[in-house]
């Protein structure tokens, strides 16, 4: 297979990326590699590889690294294979991928291709989850945070703490496949995968090759009653203890006056005024593990 490795230096806890270089090569001794520099540099290189004709683009790093580099695959015969990196790694526990950079090399390499579906927010690829609501100003937040501050998991922790006691939901108007409703979520969440990451399922009926988005409404219920449903978000309880709502749909209109916060794959985005969902099914050729 004639394959190139997109490796992020930047993701993953501090390992050397010659590592990665070194089990890469070892794994793939015929496959080509190439670090990134920047933000935006995964898609420059995977637009490259498909005017090259490689047969397919691993992308090794987070779900950031993974989202670029997939922007340049869909709809084209260039399949992408994930090497998780990062560290909530939604995607790739949905594929069933190891977590570990070697283990998943190994089953990379007895991967079989499967069209899945991708997902599409103002026009922005998703391969996961899109959504808004609480997560989605946490991640803002950490973003404007890492600006002036130093990053890691404690500076977000609090931030999150922060936001949990004092976000306060806004109502919108939801348009989901033409029918209309005014809600008020704590988070609203559109699926193509099953979790955001660490095991933690907003949409555990929801399917990579379905060709339907899960649109999971997270309802404002007390912190009480979300604190007793929080380990139903590591189960397959599709209700979670009666504190979400899902509807499959193809596409969604949000409409709130002003600014929406909200994120594509976990990396924060702004809007004015709507935000426009839909799915595009079968649009990204994705390497997925035997058995998967």
């Amino acid at each position: 297979m004639k394959i190139l490795f997109i490796i992020n230096p930047k993701s993953g806890k501090g390992r050397d990326p010659q590592e990665i270089i070194d089990a890469v090569t070892l794994n793939f001794p015929q496959a080509s590699w190439a670090l990134t520099e920047a933000p935006g540099h995964a898609t420059q290189l995977a637009q490259k590889a498909v005017q090259q004709n490689y047969e397919a683009v691993a992308a090794v790093g987070g779900d950031g690294t993974i989202n670029e580099t997939a922007r340049a695959l869909v709809h084209t015969q260039t399949a992408l294979g994930v090497i998780p990196n990062g560290s909530g790694n939604g995607l790739a526990r949905e594929m069933g991928m190891p977590l570990s950079v070697e283990e998943s090399l190994l089953r990379l390499q007895t991967a079989h291709t499967v069209p899945c579906d991708a997902g599409k927010a103002n026009g922005e690829l998703f391969l996961n989850l899109a959504g808004v609501g609480i997560e989605a100003q946490i991640a803002y937040d950490f973003m404007q945070y890492g600006k002036s501050g130093k990053r890691g998991m404690w500076p977000y922790f609090k931030l999150g703490a922060k936001d949990v006691l004092t976000y306060r939901p806004q109502p919108m108007e939801l348009e989901l496949d033409g029918q209309k409703t005014t809600v008020s979520p704590l988070s609203l969440a559109f699926a193509n995968g099953t979790q955001y990451g660490s095991n933690f399922k907003i949409a555990p009926q929801a399917s990579l090759t379905d060709g339907w988005l899960d649109c999971v409404l997270i309802k404002n219920e007390s912190k009480l009653k979300l604190l007793c449903a929080l380990p139903s978000f590591f189960t397959s309880d599709p209700a979670h203890k009666g504190v979400t709502q899902t509807t499959r749909v193809k596409k969604a209109v949000l409409r709130q006056a002003g600014e929406i916060i909200y994120h594509l794959d976990g990396e924060p985005k702004t809007t004015q005024n709507e935000l426009h969902i839909e799915i595009l099914p079968g649009a990204l050729n994705l390497l997925l593990p035997s058995g998967k």
